[in-house]
């Protein structure tokens, strides 16, 4: 069976099954660091096309369309026949043509085998014909809730500070009411000295088993157990700590089985691994590569590439751009590389012909925790897997929090809460009723502009005044400042020829009745807005003594030049400045005319973005489209407050003239870089490090999302109930759901990331070969690489370890003088424009 098993005598070995458990089992941590990651991460040390294939024999995944799907999307012309046709030739042989066209397009499968996860447990219902998980997992799951909960709970779990399992212990002990009605399962849990081996021995008997068992058990409702795992490995996920394992999950499990087969069964029952009549499949023995697999792998790949050569066809058709150097800009921007920011930074250029954009990772490359000034805890802003030493503090804080007065705690009281409830409660259901048809932003609504006061004072700069705080150093120092400054301005290419004005824009998303709210905002920031980090980089380099630094490393910055923070709402489309009080005079009018380009730009940002709401005519004026979609954000009842990654499919490392008046339709991320500066790719690997895990995590998580919104996503989120403020799970008595919600992903296609990088393929693949684990996404095409040639403009593939020469198929990509009209149009999926 599972490698956990030592064939030679079969012993258990326990430590192994949990590593092995916590490496399979989803990895989505608690809501409110909802970060995107790879799905199937358990796979990604195995080539694409055969992981998922494991993943959906063993675990029973969705990990494609189906094949009825990619036959009408060639029917309706999403996929191309003459990549259809050219990747069969290439991969088949093109005297195999006509026979793979035909099994590809018209032959018959079956497309339901049965998962090996789940069928030796499953002996239970067909042996005993016991149900045991819907005897067990209602109240499993409320004793996880109760246990886990961050503020929903009323009254709190007895003894919470011991582990989950010495509190069951305890509470068994010491209570005058059992959780079992077994008397054996009530003597098993007062034992201090039980251990797993002991219950499995009950329940499954032989050991050869006991693997297997734990594997179907546990993902049976894996929803919860890779909560726990995820809580286990990273316990300051959680604000209010709780102790809790895997390990001790399986135990209080394994003893409510026992104690349901002792109370429910009909008969005697005995072990199971006695009870079956033939060997069950080892779990992770090699999956078979089936024909079915391999036509679904040429329709995944056909489907790509109709997009991916549209791309490319672009790059090479476009107009080139003049490189103004003779002008100064008129001001410069950097954003995040977030795709949803792509299409504002284009209208921001096309208002302003003579600004420039850069896109960067939305954390700026300053990575600390944040503190408000009257916030208990610490919130970390930067990428989730960077463990910071640095901390910022609030201070000066104006701002006043307001509450509705009918969130109290004396709403749990006997008399003064029947009291509210008979007044306040009339009050606060009318306010309800009326919120439907008069939206607007309440208490309760999630905005990013309230993460940090835009007033308040920010500790940046680390004195003698400024020590430590829980061991980290509260701001930087000047050499860590201008560190990071550096290399946020060379990996982007700005080292000379600065505006006089340079904003750097974080973004966050606002939202109401959204529990996945974290999933809006920025994942550089570790799911939070990217406000704090915009305004600390921006005083970082507006301070003279990193720049006096920065000038002996060979950056001059003007005296004139002022950086200023700004946060994009990507829900409503609106943005906010901070410190402009700090700008000198003449930067000031300037300042006041940008922001008229900014709105500007956010109005037909909005428009934009209305084509894919059913719900808002297009054909309205830019700005009446903004006031519905700021609406839209106010709304209880919209379950689509904005569509978040939604078809992003493309990240672009490069300089902006490389895909500057292309028209990308919101699916690109956008990393701007410079060949010239950084000849040797020391840049490069650090933003290739940043790429692939960040955005093909992204990428990953809404493809299998999008191909199994059950088991992979969260189902649709109308029936969503929060438990614990920990996860969404459907009614009280579900398992958390894993994933995205379907309102996030019912547009996505269901296609990896392309990250086209701008460089030499030689200096590219000495990057990739020195980071081995950044290399593994390429290698394993998990996420796909291409590269443009900055001098000839070619194209070359990375595929097997290599680049290899790509001509585009298409020979004319369309074009578009009025991008209004396009927005306009009833398109619901746009190919690639260039714009005229």
């Amino acid at each position: 069976m599972h490698s956990s098993v030592n064939k030679e005598g079969f012993h258990f070995d326990e430590h192994h099954v949990l590593h092995e458990l916590h490496h399979y089992l989803p990895a989505q941590a608690p809501l409110k660091d909802f970060v995107h990651h790879n799905t199937l991460h358990a796979f990604q040390s195995q080539p694409f096309n055969q992981a998922i294939r494991g993943a959906s024999e063993i675990l029973g995944y969705n990990v494609s369309l189906k094949l009825h799907e990619y036959r009408e999307l060639h029917a309706n012309g999403r996929i191309n026949s003459e990549i259809l046709k050219d990747i069969i030739k290439k991969r088949k042989g093109e005297n195999r043509l006509e026979l793979w066209w035909n099994k590809v397009t018209t032959k018959q499968y079956d497309e339901s085998p049965l998962p090996r996860i789940g069928k030796f447990r499953s002996n239970w219902k067909k042996k005993f014909h016991v149900d045991l998980d819907s005897m067990v997992h209602p109240l499993l799951f409320r004793l996880l809730c109760s246990y886990l909960d961050q503020g929903i709970s009323i009254w709190k779990f007895p003894i919470e500070n011991r582990g989950f399992l010495s509190s069951i212990r305890r509470i068994e002990t010491t209570g005058g009411i059992s959780i079992f009605k077994s008397k054996r399962v009530r003597d098993l849990i007062k034992k201090p000295s039980l251990k797993m081996k002991d219950v499995l021995d009950i329940l499954v008997g032989d050991e050869k088993y006991f693997g297997t068992y734990i594997f179907d058990q546990q993902f049976s409702h894996s929803g919860w157990s890779g909560m726990v795992s995820s809580i286990e490995q990273f316990p300051e996920s959680l604000i209010d700590k709780r102790k809790i394992s895997l390990h001790d999950l399986i135990i209080v499990e394994c003893l409510m089985e026992i104690d349901a087969l002792d109370y429910h069964s009909s008969k005697e029952w005995q072990p199971l691994a006695y009870a079956i009549d033939e060997e069950p499949e080892a779990l992770f023995a090699p999956v078979t590569y089936s024909e079915l697999h391999e036509v679904l792998s040429l329709w995944q790949e056909a489907f790509e590439f109709s997009y991916y050569d549209q791309v490319f066809a672009g790059i090479q058709q476009k107009d080139k751009q003049k490189e103004v150097t003779e002008t100064k800009a008129s001001f410069q921007g950097f954003f995040c590389i977030d795709d949803r920011e792509c299409s504002f930074r284009r209208y921001l250029e096309e208002i302003d012909h003579t600004c420039k954009t850069y896109g960067t990772p939305g954390f700026f490359g300053v990575e600390f925790y944040y503190k408000p000034e009257h916030g208990k805890f610490y919130t970390k802003l930067c990428p989730a897997p960077v463990t910071p030493k640095y901390l910022i503090k609030e201070v000066g804080s104006r701002e006043k929090h307001t509450t509705d007065i009918h969130f109290s705690k004396h709403t749990h009281k006997t008399h003064s809460g029947w009291l509210i409830s008979q007044t306040l409660g009339f009050v606060a259901a009318f306010r309800l009723f009326t919120g439907v048809f008069r939206p607007g932003a309440g208490t309760v609504a999630a905005s990013s502009f309230r993460h940090m006061d835009k007033i308040a004072q920010l500790t940046i700069e680390h004195t003698a005044d400024h020590q430590k705080e829980n061991n980290l150093q509260i701001g930087f120092t000047i050499v860590e400042m201008a560190d990071r400054v550096e290399g946020v301005l060379r990996s982007t290419g700005l080292i000379k020829d600065f505006a006089d004005i340079i904003y750097i824009v974080g973004h966050g998303s606002s939202t109401i009745n959204n529990p996945h709210y974290s999933a809006y905002d920025c994942g550089a920031c570790c799911g939070r807005p990217g406000s704090v980090n915009a305004r600390v980089f921006s005083s970082m380099a507006n301070n003279n003594k990193v720049r006096t630094l920065l000038r002996e490393r060979g950056i001059e910055i003007p005296v004139s030049t002022q950086f200023i923070g700004a946060l994009h709402d990507t829900t409503r489309d609106e943005i906010v400045f901070y410190d402009e009080e700090s700008l000198s005079d003449s930067n000031k009018a300037v300042h006041q005319k940008n922001q008229k380009t900014f709105h500007d730009a956010l109005d037909l940002n909005s428009k934009e973005r209305s084509r894919r709401f059913m719900s808002i005519d297009s054909r309205l004026t830019a700005k009446d489209i903004h006031q519905k979609i700021r609406l839209r954000s106010d709304s209880l009842f919209e379950p689509r407050p904005e569509l978040n990654h939604a078809t992003n499919a493309l990240c672009i490392v490069g300089r902006r003239e490389l895909s500057k008046g292309i028209f990308l339709d919101r699916r690109s991320f956008l990393n701007s870089f410079d060949y010239r500066v950084d000849p040797e790719g020391k840049y490069l690997l650090n933003i290739l490090k940043a790429a692939a895990p960040v955005c093909g995590g992204i990428n990953l998580e809404y493809f299998f999302s999008r191909v199994d919104n059950t088991k992979l996503g969260a189902g649709t989120k109308l029936p969503h109930n929060v438990m614990g403020l920990i996860g969404v799970a459907n009614g009280t008595d579900g398992d958390l759901r894993p994933g995205l919600p379907s309102q996030m992903i019912e547009v996505h296609d269901p296609v990896r990331l392309i990250i086209i990088v701008e460089h030499f393929n030689d200096v590219i693949l000495n990057v990739l070969k020195s980071a081995p684990e950044t290399f593994e996404w390429f290698k394993n095409e998990w996420v796909h690489l291409a590269s443009v040639n900055p001098e000839t403009n070619e194209i070359s593939w990375f595929r097997d370890g290599e680049f290899h020469p790509y001509t585009p198929l298409l020979q004319s990509v369309p074009r578009v003088n009025n991008l209004n009209e396009l927005i306009e149009s009833e398109q619901e999926n746009f190919p690639v424009y260039l714009i005229s």
